[in-house]
């Protein structure tokens, strides 16, 4: 059976256990996902987004100048060599760098499960789209295991979990539609008519 290809956001495919990319090399595909994205990327952010080990890749890019590396807090962030964009990337990580520590200092007041109780009753105020891309997002904070933990947590597919995330990385999110056209449950009437 031949499988037809269906490139995501960041222009990845994957067909079994191997990943494909509309770029053509690792360094092309990171140099992309690295310009679009809103505020750079760890090397661990990007190794989770394309499955598979990038530091000896990155500090390659970093020599030949095709992307910059900059420190935010303890960490080392990848950004975009061009100057006005690499200055809105840094803005947005500093901005979310400091939110996380904000979120940090009040992580030891909340008990798991309180926490584990309101993360879930959040979610079911959420529509679908909203629940994939939250969903996402709680998973990058935890890192490696992630989707699968927050999959159980919610009661999700992890496959969604991880598309969530894929969304929120390549910083695309059609607000219009919460389903592409034809998406969903048929109605009855339609059912029977097959």
């Amino acid at each position: 059976m031949t499988e037809i290809p269906d490139f995501d956001d960041l222009g990845l495919w994957a067909c079994r256990s191997v990943r494909f990319s509309r770029q053509g090399s690792l360094l092309e595909t990171a140099v992309a996902a690295v310009s679009r994205s809103d505020a750079g990327y760890t090397a661990s952010e990007l190794e989770f987004l394309l499955q598979v080990e990038v530091k000896h890749a990155m500090l390659q890019l970093v020599r030949r100048q095709r992307i910059v590396r900059s420190r935010v807090g303890k960490r080392f962030v990848y950004l975009c060599s061009e100057t006005g964009r690499r200055r809105q990337q840094k803005l947005m990580r500093n901005e979310r760098h400091a939110l996380q520590d904000v979120a940090a200092s009040l992580a030891p007041e909340v008990l798991p499960e309180e926490l584990r109780a309101a993360i879930v009753l959040f979610f079911s105020l959420l529509d679908e789209r909203q629940r994939r891309l939250f969903a996402g997002l709680e998973a990058t904070k935890i890192g490696h295991g992630g989707d699968r933990k927050i999959a159980d947590l919610l009661d999700l597919d992890p496959h969604t979990v991880a598309k969530g995330r894929r969304e929120l990385f390549a910083g695309f999110v059609d607000r219009r539609r919460v389903r592409k056209a034809g998406g969903g449950n048929q109605r009855m009437e339609k059912k029977r008519q097959r």
